[in-house]
């Protein structure tokens, strides 16, 4: 019989509830699950400390407004401040972020890696190409990564590859961490058939197999520090009693680009950059309007991409919502907005992540993080270049009419003529464009000099024993692509370093 995957639910502790293990996790998303599994594998007694909890697929609601609620942290409404605030998307849930992200695979591009150790020589050493390409086969093959089949792809992932074919660019279908996937376009409330293969459908039932154990529910305050080493994690459990988990040799945070630095600076650690130097992938969206229903809701929620702009810093990418969060893509009020509501299939929305130059700080607020972002004059010009590229490949498409969404421009485009203008006249003040941040790096970044780094090339505390960070914290830049991979892949070095 297999063993139930949550082995402590927070919100049934209302006494005080200690704990010991080898290793302490922090964290359960892509980062925490990887670490938890490798380590159990190798036979590490280890806790995995949760504060969201499990997310079963059969109960799972269509609504996006009902995921955020339950899945999201702070039910979706956490924002970045800076010249252009910005939402950014967490998941609160067992199998963190996996749970309500689009299922996108990318290795870490070799480039970035070079870009790394070019600037940190002892970054190459530790991160070498061969381990971290043989770690991210090993998860590719476990997750099942493969393209987007076109059978289950929809019309506006489709619609994408038509559009930059005729533009002359590359594009492909995505590559995806699913089994079986039926095109039921619910990735971001939480696959209601259990086929997309998040954290708690692969990797943290391996960890249980192995003998981790994984409580959920369970906010952690800060990491208990005696005599300079860690010793474990003490907290809050949704049942609202105390907790203390011990660490026999170490702990690790898992716990997102934003929570972690926050978690540091919570238990005293402010040693280096914490919660500096955070960066990020701000993104723009544009809606066009086609003749033919489009049912944007329906297919792979991220099926298809344009690869062919990537040496600019753009990654074009189909966007898959449901019909409450596709209803605020389409323009118009009154009568007019109604008349757009009824025809409600025929849009489709595309999106581009930016390769940011900007920077950001993250710091432990009273309720939640204050997280601060601003992005660079080149910044804004690149997001008024994607806004160009969207609306061109959306008429290339066979749109009839678009929507770039920016002040002091046409609110309806019918032609790549007018399309193009923009990239000229469009505006270039920052908080003109609505965007959103995704893919949070650099906060607890890694590296060989302790002024410069928080933690080491080995993903060890610089100044705390027995504490390590293996989230895309650690991460020196963002990627300009999809992280989950390249996130677990440099979490399972991590784990290699805490068993060695």
């Amino acid at each position: 019989m297999t063993a139930p995957l949550v082995a402590i639910d927070g919100r049934e502790v209302r006494r005080r509830l200690d704990a010991e293990a080898e290793v302490v996790v922090v964290g359960s998303g892509p980062a925490g699950a990887t670490v938890a599994a490798e380590l159990a594998r190798r036979g590490v007694r280890v806790v995995v400390v949760e504060e969201g909890h499990q997310a079963r697929p059969g109960a799972l609601a269509a609504s996006g407004v009902r995921a955020m609620a339950s899945l999201y942290r702070d039910m979706g409404t956490s924002l970045a401040f800076g010249n252009v605030s910005m939402p950014y998307l967490q998941g609160c849930a067992v199998g963190g972020t996996s749970v309500i992200n689009g299922a996108i695979s990318w290795r870490l591009p070799p480039e970035i890696l070079a870009e790394w150790s070019a600037a940190d020589p002892a970054l190459g050493e530790a991160l070498h190409p061969d381990a971290i390409d043989a770690h991210q086969a090993r998860l590719e093959h476990r997750l099942h990564v493969h393209p987007t089949e076109a059978s289950i792809a929809g019309a506006k992932n489709l619609l994408l590859a038509r559009g930059a074919d005729a533009l002359g660019v590359a594009h492909r279908p995505i590559r995806r961490n699913v089994d079986g996937c039926v095109g039921a376009g619910r990735c971001l409330q939480g696959c209601p058939h259990g086929h997309k293969l998040s954290m708690d459908l692969s990797l943290l039932p391996d960890a249980v197999a192995g003998g981790a154990r994984i409580f959920s529910g369970m906010r952690v305050d800060r990491v208990v520090i005696e005599r300079g080493r860690a010793r474990g994690v003490t907290g809050v459990t949704a049942g609202g009693a105390r907790f203390d988990v011990r660490a026999g040799v170490a702990v690790v945070l898992a716990a997102s680009a934003i929570q972690t630095p926050c978690l540091l600076r919570r238990s005293g650690l402010r040693h280096g950059p914490v919660g500096e130097g955070l960066s990020a992938h701000p993104g723009v969206s544009v809606t066009g309007r086609f003749a033919e229903p489009v049912r944007s809701w329906q297919g792979a929620t991220q099926g298809h991409e344009v690869t062919g702009y990537r040496g600019e810093g753009l990654k074009l990418e189909a966007l898959g919502f449901d019909l409450s969060i596709l209803a605020s893509r389409v323009p118009g009020v009154g009568a007019d907005f109604a008349r757009r509501l009824a025809e409600l299939d025929r849009y489709a929305v595309w999106g581009a992540a930016l390769r940011a130059a900007g920077r950001g700080r993250v710091r432990p607020g009273p309720t939640r993080p204050l997280v601060t972002y601003s992005i660079t004059p080149d910044d804004v010009r690149k997001a008024r270049r994607a806004v160009r590229v969207l609306g061109d490949a959306l008429l290339a498409a066979g749109a009839l009419e678009v929507y770039p969404g920016i002040a002091g421009f046409a609110p309806v485009v019918r032609d790549r003529a007018t399309m193009a203008r923009f990239e000229v006249e469009g505006s270039l003040v920052a908080s003109d464009y609505a965007m959103s941040m995704t893919h949070l790096f650099g906060t607890a970044r890694m590296g060989s000099d302790p002024a410069r780094s928080v933690v080491r090339p080995d993903f060890r505390h610089h100044s705390t024993a027995g504490l390590y960070v293996a989230d895309s914290s650690v991460f020196p830049s963002n990627l300009g692509v999809n992280p989950q991979i390249a996130i677990m892949a440099l979490a399972a070095r991590c784990a290699e370093r805490v068993v060695n």
